[in-house]
């Protein structure tokens, strides 16, 4: 006996409708997954992709454009993948905690799909959002796009290939990017220097343990600015301005996660989201316990951003894979939970951890 097929909602569907995840449905229930038919669809591809993520029953049976025969029917049976849940099982999916993160928000099917490297041309057709080929920044500022329609893209992650597609275009372009192997080069040495300064107001018995509360004391603050900061996505104001200014601290990131320049916080922009934390640091400490706290969390950052590049770019021991499919699926699946990027521990305590839920949605 077959197991059964999986539940699949309105927004999982919707969300397969491009050229490299195409679904369809019939009388609003039957899902279909016809990418591989694309290049064998007799009327050609984009006859299909008008329909994608949408049900294609009037289509398909209107006599004007080409009513379908039983065949095509039954050779489409062959991609059957799912059933289309009605509002009452949509529902009982949100209630049994399987809504969002049991299926895909952004328009890729697994990890992999990060990088295959996007036909800028293609893209540009399709979604009408960023040429690739100009100058990202003026464009997300000058097009004035809609806020839903900009979160919607925006987290549809493309894949630049070789290099880094350009931000500004001009001179401004080098502080954009940085080498991962910058941020231990720069702040090692300064988190070095400000426990030494520490250490002369401190026994090592205090400096150590308020050491560590630093880098525990960061391990919240990195939830809770990729949460609150970089994933203000429903805070976000409609407005140019605010959209912009979100596509520079994080949308580009999750635009072109894989741009190896852009996963490490730039420097300059490092120490205007660091200088207000070093000021409340002193305001809440006495001088010396303020600076060991704060070398802490600085290290801690240092791990954050280097673990973040590791997770994106490097062959990782068995250890740290789960890490990394963790973060990943943040980018290819459910990009509003999994804020967790060095651990899960915030994820689990305020309710926002990525899990598998695929055979909770089969068995519903």
């Amino acid at each position: 006996m077959s197991p059964p097929l999986p539940l699949i909602t309105s927004a999982e569907m919707a969300a397969h409708n491009t050229m490299k995840s195409v679904y369809i449905s019939i009388n609003s229930r039957k899902v279909y997954d016809v990418t591989k038919f694309l290049d064998e669809h007799p009327g050609g591809a984009e006859l299909i992709l008008d329909y994608a993520g949408k049900d294609a029953t009037s289509i398909m049976a209107d006599v004007i454009s080409h009513e379908h025969s039983e065949a095509a029917y039954e050779i489409l049976d062959e991609y059957l993948v799912g059933i289309l849940a009605t509002p009452d099982e949509e529902e009982r999916l949100l209630k049994a905690g399987v809504n969002k993160d049991a299926y895909t928000l952004t328009g890729t099917a697994s990890a992999e799909e990060l990088s295959i490297v996007t036909d800028f041309d293609v893209d540009y057709t399709r979604h009408q959002f960023l040429d690739l080929k100009k100058p990202l920044l003026m464009q997300v500022f000058m097009n004035d796009f809609k806020k839903d329609f900009y979160l919607q893209q925006v987290h549809r992650p493309r894949h630049y290939g070789n290099g880094s597609a350009p931000l500004f275009g001009n001179f401004l372009e080098p502080l954009t990017k940085t080498p991962w192997f910058v941020i231990p080069l720069i702040w090692i040495p300064a988190v070095m220097y400000g426990t030494y300064i520490a250490s002369q107001g401190l026994p090592v018995y205090f400096l150590v343990p308020l050491w560590c509360l630093g880098i525990f004391i960061w391990t919240f603050v990195e939830y809770m600015m990729h949460r609150m900061l970089f994933h203000m996505d429903e805070r976000l104001p409609d407005h140019r301005v605010a959209i912009t200014l979100h596509f520079v601290l994080h949308g580009v990131h999750h635009y072109l996660p894989m741009d190896k320049l852009r996963l490490v916080m730039p420097p300059t922009l490092f120490i205007i989201l660091a200088t207000p934390f070093y000021r409340l640091a002193h305001l809440l400490f006495p001088y010396y316990i303020a600076m060991a706290i704060f070398c802490g969390g600085i290290f801690g950052y240092i791990c954050y951003d280097c673990t973040h590049y590791f997770l994106h770019h490097a062959s990782l021991p068995s250890s740290m894979k789960d890490l990394k499919t963790y973060h990943l699926e943040h980018h290819y699946k459910n990009y509003e939970l999994g804020f967790g990027v060095t651990s899960k521990f915030w994820d689990v305590v305020f309710g926002t951890e990525l899990v598998d839920t695929s055979a909770q949605a089969k068995a519903l």
